[in-house]
C-alpha cells in the first residue's frame, strides 16, 4: 500500500478531522482514508474491475505524452547524486 503525506494543513482543519474520527470511532488516519475514499468514489465501493478499467482508460488517454518513466527518473537521479558525491574533478 502507498503512503500519502499532507503538509501545511490548518490547525483548525486538523482538529476537525480528529473530532470527526472520534465521532466515527476511528483513528485519525482511518478517518482520512475514509474521507479520501468517499470523495474519490462518490461514496460507493469501487470493484477491482472498475478500478482496473478506469486505470486502463487513463493510461490510454495519457499514452504518448513522452514523459520519462519512474525507473528512468530514478536512474537519472542516482547518476546525478553519484556525480555530486564524486566531485568536480572526476
Amino acid at each position: 500500500m502507498a503512503t500519502l503525506t499532507v503538509r501545511n494543513l490548518d490547525d483548525g482543519l486538523v482538529r476537525q478531522l480528529r473530532v470527526r474520527a472520534a465521532e466515527h470511532g476511528r483513528s485519525a488516519e482511518a478517518e482520512h482514508r475514509e474521507i479520501l475514499r468517499m470523495a474519490l468514489t462518490g461514496g460507493r465501493a469501487v470493484s477491482r474491475q472498475e478500478a482496473a478499467d478506469r486505470l486502463a482508460a487513463f493510461r490510454q488517454r495519457t499514452a504518448g505524452r513522452g514523459g520519462p518513466s519512474a525507473s528512468e527518473l530514478l536512474s537519472e537521479a542516482r547518476a546525478e547524486r553519484l556525480r555530486s558525491l564524486a566531485g568536480p574533478d572526476t
